[in-house]
């Protein structure tokens, strides 16, 4: 009996070290954020299996191009030390502009698949607005600045993405007075069209909001879905 529960276990065990070996996960925090807001995520692709580069950058203090050269950077490195043969990207917001200003610009080998959540891939209606306040764009910092949707120029000129990605937006406005310049629906900060991008595999739309999404359930159970087969749960 001893024997057999003993098989059993390495049976159990092995395909999830062969995984964790093998593939990577970097994840990139949002705007004003930093890794800890990515902690959820963190605990439950280890247990799924996958390593784990969880990157804090300063996203208040530098603008996009080189936040990305920094942040995205070090996330391949520490999956690269790991003897990881595929990395994958989870990101929240900025991070997701972060990722294609990087992959824009480069192809390293072994990228696997890339889950933005809440990215403002056309730029932040919202930011359009508030940056009009006086002061507001030193709280942002420079990458927020270069969110604006009116006269930012960063995103637009990354243009259609060349790998492979699933966006998840949110419909859930916990403060109807943003709504007024955020056009449709939207996760408080960032409007559904907003996440879309040219080239992106699939979309899925979710009733959580900006803030807090990356530590929703069903939100973090399509992320690994989508990491290990290329798409979301079916609905």
């Amino acid at each position: 009996m001893i024997r057999i529960l003993f098989v059993l276990l390495i049976l159990i065990t092995i395909p999830r070290l062969v995984i964790a070996e093998g593939e990577c996960v970097v994840l990139l925090h949002g705007l004003a954020r930093i890794s800890n807001s990515m902690g959820e995520l963190e605990s439950k692709l280890q247990r799924a299996g996958y390593s784990v580069a969880n990157v804090s950058y300063p996203s208040r203090r530098h603008g996009v191009s080189r936040l990305a050269e920094d942040a995205v950077s070090r996330g391949l490195q520490q999956c690269r030390a790991k003897a990881s043969d595929k990395i994958h990207f989870v990101t929240h917001s900025l991070g997701g502009i972060l990722v294609r200003a990087y992959l824009n610009e480069r192809s390293p080998d072994g990228i696997g698949h890339v889950v933005m959540l809440g990215p403002p891939n056309q730029g932040s209606e919202l930011v359009s607005r508030l940056t009009r306040i006086p002061g507001f764009g030193f709280v942002i910092g420079p990458a927020g600045v270069e969110l604006d949707a009116r006269t930012g120029n960063v995103v637009p000129a990354l243009g259609p993405v060349g790998f492979d990605l699933g966006i998840i937006a949110g419909r859930t406005n916990i403060f109807p007075l943003f709504s007024l310049f955020l056009p449709g629906e939207n996760d408080t900060i960032v409007s559904v069209e907003s996440t879309r991008v040219d080239g992106m595999n699939q979309h899925l739309v979710l009733p959580v909001t900006h803030t807090f999404m990356m530590r929703n359930n069903e939100l973090i159970d399509h992320v690994i879905h989508y990491l290990k087969t290329g798409s979301f749960l079916p609905s």
